[in-house]
């Protein structure tokens, strides 16, 4: 009997080797509708954002060395809750049947009578080589693919492994969790006969930015990981398609390989950054320093359209007012029609983009995307005696609605969304600041720099933390923030748009990083 009335289900989904980009759409909508999601060591939490708000996550830390919670623990588990009436997504890294011990979890849902559906996910057998540059097949070098546990169950009287055909065969070779186990690995096939010039690579942390490939062959890999201190995950290719590394290495060679770059503009509008930045071989890290909230109260810009006919310029000063104002115009009983007698501005191409979508078009989009170039343009096109309305955040830059009255014209700001601080692991952001492994630091707006300052302990404490980063600035008013905040800006684009933000960040990096870069002009 469940407790929600409703019987409950238990998914197997593969979160892929590790770039969430790899993650399956059947996967992202079991997600999306899970009410507890079970996720371990090698799904990247990432993911856990296509889950509600409201469901449950819990860390069962499954990896390959050190202490971790038992697998029949983890069946139970499983069982309980699906007993209790929930959808439970378990979230495994790479496929859930290819040594995922997926297989376990699914004969004990088939025991329980629990239902459940298996969702396949990439396996890291294939994706880590291939971002490596390693085909794992190949027409004259391999026709066969063998993929092995590298980590067999301790409790095993003896190997199953048949290692004489491993050794014969003229395929490639593909060891799972084999980091501790090379040693013998090696010996074994170099035991049973595989020539000691056999090429082999062994590929930690696979289609992340901390990737990491070592090449070499049967008779040196050992000694080469070891300098390398290679340690866990990682997946080690045997075969002659390693030969192709040479040629075909894609990922390793994008300029931002490597890259682990932090943005903090609010999560709703960080996709297209994030995206960005992953086609240039960088890890975005999504720290969102800023939410968008509607308003108070909605009366104000209610009262606005209920008379729009007495304005002549409507003035969108970010992307974000765009959406509020054309809800609160439907719920008004109107739609785009109700703006013919008006004159649309948009403070820049991404604004003038966000009109387009609800059918409109911006009659002026300044040069210079930001306040200043805003009254530029109006004062060319003359706006004396106009009455404008500005939807906008509750709290910006005072400069657009001083500067058009002193121009003559009838200003009134209303607000259609209010910014706050979100809830940031400041913790985790922290330890990877002090590591080192963070590249760049991006902020989009003053309220994510001065709201990254308040969260991470203040103007000093932010200066020490973030002295080996680079930051990077969509413009010069950002920039000037952050330069108040004791923060040196090494990055700002000439067009303060986040496309011309990512080229810039390329451009920092791809020479070298080793002076600061301003091409603002």
């Amino acid at each position: 009997m469940t407790i929600t009335g409703r019987p409950g289900k238990v998914y197997l989904v593969g979160a892929g080797p590790g770039d969430p980009g790899l993650l399956t759409l059947k996967g992202k909508a079991c997600l999306e509708q899970a009410d507890v999601v079970l996720y371990d060591y090698l799904a990247n939490p990432v993911l856990l954002r296509h889950a509600p708000a409201a469901a449950q996550r819990i860390y069962i830390g499954r990896r390959g060395r050190g202490q971790y919670q038992d697998q029949t623990d983890i069946n139970r588990l499983l069982v309980d809750r699906a007993h209790e009436g929930n959808v439970v997504v378990r979230l495994k890294g790479g496929d859930p049947f290819v040594f995922g011990r997926g297989g376990e979890e699914a004969e004990a849902m088939a025991a329980a009578g629990v239902e459940f559906e298996v969702v396949p996910g990439v396996t890291a057998a294939v994706a880590v080589p291939a971002y490596a540059g390693i085909p794992v097949t190949h027409r004259t070098l391999a026709s066969t693919v063998t993929f092995v546990t590298g980590h067999e169950d301790p409790s095993k009287p003896e190997t199953l492994l048949e290692w004489p055909k491993l050794a014969q065969t003229s395929g490639t070779l593909v060891f799972m969790m084999g980091m501790k186990n090379l040693p013998s690995i090696v010996r074994h096939l170099l035991s049973e006969g595989r020539p000691s010039g056999t090429p082999v690579a062994a590929i930690r942390w696979g289609t992340k930015a901390d990737q990491q490939t070592i090449v070499g062959t049967l008779a040196d890999i050992v000694a080469k990981t070891d300098a390398a201190r290679l340690e866990p995950p990682t997946v080690i290719v045997v075969g002659e398609v390693v030969r192709l590394r040479g040629q075909l290495n894609w990922f390793e060679t994008k300029p931002l390989f490597g890259k682990r770059i932090v943005l903090t503009r609010a999560q709703e509008q960080a996709g297209e950054f994030s995206q960005l930045l992953a086609a240039y071989g960088a890890e975005p890290v999504e720290v969102p320093t800023i939410q968008i909230v509607p308003p108070a109260s909605w009366q104000a810009i209610d009262d606005a359209i209920a008379c729009l006919g007495a304005y002549q310029w409507l003035i969108f000063t970010s992307m974000n007012g765009v959406g509020p104002f054309m809800d609160r115009l439907h719920a008004a009983g109107k739609d785009a029609r109700a703006l013919a007698n008006l004159r649309l501005c948009a403070i820049g191409p991404r604004t003038a983009q966000e009109l387009k979508i609800h059918g409109l078009t911006a009659d002026l989009v300044p040069a210079e995307f930001q306040a200043e170039g805003v009254i530029a343009s109006l004062t060319q096109v003359g706006i004396r005696g106009s009455r404008v309305l500005i939807p906008r955040a509750e709290v910006a830059r005072e400069i657009l609605p001083e500067q058009l009255r002193e121009l003559g014209a009838v200003v009134d700001v209303i607000p259609v969304y209010r910014t706050i601080v979100p809830t940031v692991d400041v913790a985790s952001l922290t330890q990877q600041l002090r590591d080192g492994r963070v590249a760049a630091l991006t902020f989009t707006s003053s309220s994510t720099v001065r709201n990254f300052v308040e969260l991470f302990g203040g103007p000093q404490a932010v200066t020490r933390l973030v002295a080996q980063v680079a930051v990077a600035c969509i413009g010069p008013i950002t920039a000037r923030t952050a330069e108040e905040q004791g923060l040196t800006v090494r990055i700002m684009p000439a067009e303060n748009t986040v496309p011309a933000l990512a080229q810039a960040i390329v451009k920092y990096f791809s020479e070298g990083a080793g002076v600061a870069v301003s091409t603002s002009g």
